[in-house]
């Protein structure tokens, strides 16, 4: 499955700092707009865990399939339990700029058009040649990379800073460094991580080429250098001069050649050469100048000298370089892999795989909806397809229902659940949740509406929240029940959470169940006192007196002390 897995991310283009938005084309279990909000809600918890967004997107890989696929997805989260690594630092990366520019420009060149077209596709600076006129504007290049120029060789040859390419790949290699170069800081903070092998690997591979970056051979001449060896040389004539005597004969015939004396022309030279500089950039006379024209063309040449060494050695790792961008997607691949596994394996821990079964069974599950959630056991069989949910209001009551698709979202993930849990394959799962708006007049026909077209059968799960409330209690009660005994007999599951469990008592269908959430008085702080944990088989009031109670304890209210004397008698 990791290859699968693998290929996924790469077909969906998922990257770190991506946020990539995939729509699943598999059709969903979930058969009402709040199944499939709670279903979000559910998958949201995940997804807020992964250090990167498109991590998260890993998940619709695991959506919803049948039997076999579920086994085979939790055997591959099983397999991932020793994938215990530290994923903290996966915080501290950042998106990568690239800073890293030659400092010379580059000029592809070819005479074959298709290599042209090509090499304008790849972005690279790319020039046609035609004859020999296209040659000699190429000598004021920094560096000339030539490719597919047979009848060119020659000419091309004699300008220094060409270099010959062998491919289309070694072309401006220089975009593929650039790219690196934004890696550099995410690379080092990688290097230093206990990391998978495959991850270690790649970090250190593309850490090699660093060197690329290095800029330390700096130009050996400068105007600014060559400025002051003339003022030391200026120096040295004066202080030599002072000892110097030269004969009148001697003097006027060099006045007369145009010249120097040969004993001041000695001292001019031998000067010029102690700076260890070319004689050539510097005019010798007195005093001393720079011949401007001579030092342009030395600082030129040494210039060309160098993007051509520089450019050389790129050409000789072109075959780690062109490397760089397959093996920047294989490490934002491992990178996304890792976020996901390791995110995933430290949410796994202390849970438990759930079974497939005929039954719907949980036992001290963990709602994870809930900071300090109480353990909850509940059951459907075949003896009781439908439970009738009762109980005091904030009791938990919806808690419940929305748990039962939390776990139910997991299963189908192939991932584990806190508690241990047993389950039939449903196909379709339908939610009605609670009204929380007024009810309209056509609130209770939309309802029989929604409610005839579920798909029944023994892979469908029905949760309903007091569906009573779009139509007069005195009807709603044998409505929930005749809807009840007509889904238990097309061998339907359903939970039904209810006001009415008195009404319903009378007229409970055959395989459905009374349970009850109780409240059981009220603490110091006047709130409700709830276990949380259903009562099989017993109705729960809704304990309207224990609201009235709280009330009239937290309150001076006169007319809440009275209508809780009034109940208590």
């Amino acid at each position: 499955m990791e290859k699968e897995l693998i290929n996924y991310i790469k077909e969906n283009d998922l990257k770190p700092f991506g946020k990539s938005s995939i729509k699943s084309e598999k059709s969903s279990i979930f058969k009402t707009k709040d199944a499939k909000s709670i279903y979000n809600k559910t998958i949201n918890l995940l997804e807020n865990k992964f250090n990167f967004h498109d991590s998260a997107n890993i998940l619709e890989f695991f959506s919803f399939s049948n039997n076999k696929d579920i086994l085979s997805k939790q055997n591959y989260f099983k397999s991932q339990e020793s994938f215990n690594f530290n994923n903290q630092f996966l915080k501290n990366l950042k998106v990568p700029k690239p800073f890293w520019n030659p400092d010379y420009d580059v000029i592809v060149v070819t005479e074959e058009d298709s290599t042209f077209k090509a090499l304008k596709q790849l972005g690279c600076n790319v020039r046609f040649i035609v004859n020999e006129s296209d040659i000699v504007e190429l000598e004021n290049q920094d560096t000339i990379q030539v490719l597919d120029c047979d009848n060119f060789i020659q000419a091309l040859e004699r300008i220094p800073q060409t270099i010959f390419l062998n491919s289309l790949d070694e072309a401006y290699l220089e975009r593929h460094i650039r790219n690196l170069s934004g890696w550099l800081n995410n690379l080092d903070i990688l290097d230093a991580q206990s990391l998978p092998q495959n991850l270690s690997v790649l970090v250190k591979d593309l850490k090699s080429l660093f060197s690329l970056f290095d800029k330390s051979q700096n130009i050996l001449l400068t105007k600014d250098k060559v400025e002051d060896a003339l003022e030391m040389i200026k120096d040295s004539i004066s202080s030599k001069v002072k000892e110097l005597s030269i004969s009148g004969d001697s003097l006027l015939q060099a006045l007369n050649k145009g010249t120097l004396p040969r004993e001041l022309s000695e001292i001019v030279r031998v000067s010029i050469q102690k700076s260890d500089l070319p004689e050539n950039i510097f005019i010798k006379s007195v005093p001393v100048s720079i011949d401007e024209k001579e030092l342009d063309k030395v600082l030129r040449e040494q210039s060309l000298n160098q993007f051509s060494s520089q450019a050389e050695k790129i050409r000789r790792l072109s075959k780690s370089i062109v490397q760089i961008p397959e093996k920047i997607k294989q490490l934002e691949t491992e990178l996304l892999l890792f976020d996901f596994k390791s995110t995933l394996n430290l949410w796994m821990k202390g849970k438990f795989f759930p079974s497939i079964s005929e039954n719907l069974t949980l036992k001290l599950s963990h709602n994870e909806f809930l900071i300090n959630p109480s353990p909850i056991s509940f059951h459907l069989d075949n003896i009781n397809k439908c439970s009738i949910l009762t109980g005091a209001n904030s009791g938990g009551k919806t808690t419940l229902l929305e748990h039962m698709i939390q776990l139910i979202s997991y299963s189908y993930f192939g991932l584990p659940v806190k508690g241990d849990l047993q389950l039939p394959i449903f196909s379709d799962i339908y939610y009605f949740a609670k009204n929380k708006g007024s009810v309209s007049k056509g609130a209770f026909e939309t309802l029989l509406t929604q409610l005839s077209q579920i798909k029944s059968g023994n892979k469908t799960l029905i949760l309903a929240d007091e569906i009573e409330s779009v139509t007069e209690p005195g009807v709603a009660g044998k409505m929930i029940a005749a809807s009840a005994d007509f889904f238990i007999n097309k061998d339907c599951f359903l939970i039904i959470a209810t006001h009415l469990g008195q009404e319903i008592k009378n007229v409970l269908p055959k395989y459905a169940r009374i349970d009850g959430i109780e409240a059981k008085g009220l603490d110091e702080n006047n709130e409700l006192i709830v276990d949380h944990n259903p009562i099989l088989g017993k109705l729960a009031s809704s304990t309207p007196e224990l609201i009235v109670e709280k009330m009239s304890k937290s309150s001076t209210n006169e007319y809440f002390k009275f209508l809780y004397d009034y109940l208590k008698k």
